[in-house]
């Protein structure tokens, strides 16, 4: 499992990273304080706090570098 940190701090910004991850098959979670949520849930992400970076852990072994580099427009360091 890899975290890393993104951003989805507009409407247009989280549909794009919806359509983006659900192109990969692995599970993708984010974590934002006690919740965790699908990350290829739309509805889910919108019942976070999006006015902050928040966690997403990325469950895959296999193409990981793959997944990263679609995901390198709202990875926040």
């Amino acid at each position: 499992m890899k975290t890393v940190k993104i951003s989805l701090n507009s409407i247009d910004k989280v549909k794009a990273f919806v359509n983006e991850i659900t192109k990969f098959d692995s599970d993708f979670d984010l974590v934002s304080g006690r919740y965790v949520i699908d990350a290829k849930s739309i509805m889910g992400i919108f019942s976070l706090d999006l006015s902050k970076p928040i966690d997403l852990n990325v469950h895959a072994q296999d193409h990981l570098e793959a997944i990263l580099t679609a995901l390198a427009p709202y990875i926040v360091e």
